[in-house]
């Protein structure tokens, strides 16, 4: 379990007017999400920025040390770029850029969603891409404002042998995870709410 990490709470707390700022375990170090858009990493006690067009002017005057990481021993330079003591300094800088290396990820998740097919998401294969055309979810936006549980009884009203492992399936294909790579605290959430319609659909065929 990783430790508390102050560089982490600093950042959430100055960049606090982006939105709710969340922070998950990425190559070694915690990345930054509002609404699941992934704009910044904290790597090695330092806050990387996602390049924008505004950071860009701003890397051209100060020259940023890029995100460096290791794959499988190989380095591998990631498009984030390292905030300086003297943008530390300027909160306000800090938070216009910031913003703009929001903007521009959200702009290409933006785009990754229209071309991207729900069998290219994470534990979604062509069959169950299929099954979701049935029952009208036919993209990944779509799938993503329905959400995995309504995704879930909807297909569920088609194939009552739909079970929990759909259920995760979707959830991480939403959420970007590998159904077993599912957070504990998810994955039982979902199990109670799985038991819950259980219940309520036997009873619903016992009332017939």
């Amino acid at each position: 379990m990783k430790r508390y990490n102050p560089v982490v709470e600093q950042s959430k707390a100055q960049l606090a007017a982006l939105g709710k700022i969340e922070s998950r375990t990425q190559f070694g170090g915690y990345a930054l999400t509002v609404e699941k858009v992934i704009f910044a990493y904290i790597n090695e006690d330092a806050l990387y920025l996602r390049a924008s067009e505004a950071l860009h002017v701003y890397n051209a005057q100060r020259s940023l040390e890029p995100l460096v990481y290791r794959k499988r021993g190989v380095p591998v330079t990631l498009s984030y770029f390292k905030v300086d003591t003297q943008l530390w300094q300027n909160p306000e800088q800090l938070l216009q850029l910031s913003a703009c290396s929001l903007r521009a990820a959200q702009d290409e998740a933006a785009t990754r969603l229209v071309s991207l097919r729900l069998k290219d998401l994470p534990n979604l294969s062509l069959r169950l891409e299929l099954m979701l055309h049935k029952v009208g979810i036919s993209s990944v936006q779509l799938l993503c404002e329905t959400g995995s549980r309504q995704s879930w009884l909807k297909l569920r009203a088609v194939n009552k042998h739909i079970g929990l492992k759909t259920l995760l399936a979707l959830e991480g294909a939403i959420s970007g995870h590998h159904e077993a790579a599912l957070p504990s605290a998810i994955r039982q959430e979902l199990y109670t709410w799985y038991l819950k319609m259980l219940r309520q659909h036997a009873a619903e065929h016992q009332s017939l």
